[in-house]
């Protein structure tokens, strides 16, 4: 059995219902980079990724995608 989407754990984190309408101009919303790592280690097994920190950069990309911002 797989996780969730990692937007369902993105939009939970920066307590969002959707993701915003114009994603790369119209920032929603954020998270922090530890809470970025803790939803990586969560879809880890799913994401195909090497170690902790591509899998956040997974992470961090999808968050983006969606209009959130990421910070450190």
């Amino acid at each position: 059995i797989k996780t969730p989407p990692a937007s369902h754990f993105i939009k939970q984190a920066a307590k969002l219902k959707s993701g915003s309408k114009e994603p790369g101009r119209v920032i929603i919303g954020s998270i922090t980079m530890k809470q970025a790592e803790q939803i990586a280690k969560e879809k880890m097994k799913d994401l195909n990724a090497i170690d902790l920190k591509e899998a956040t950069k997974i992470i961090c990309g999808s968050a983006r995608s969606m209009g959130i911002e990421v910070k450190e």
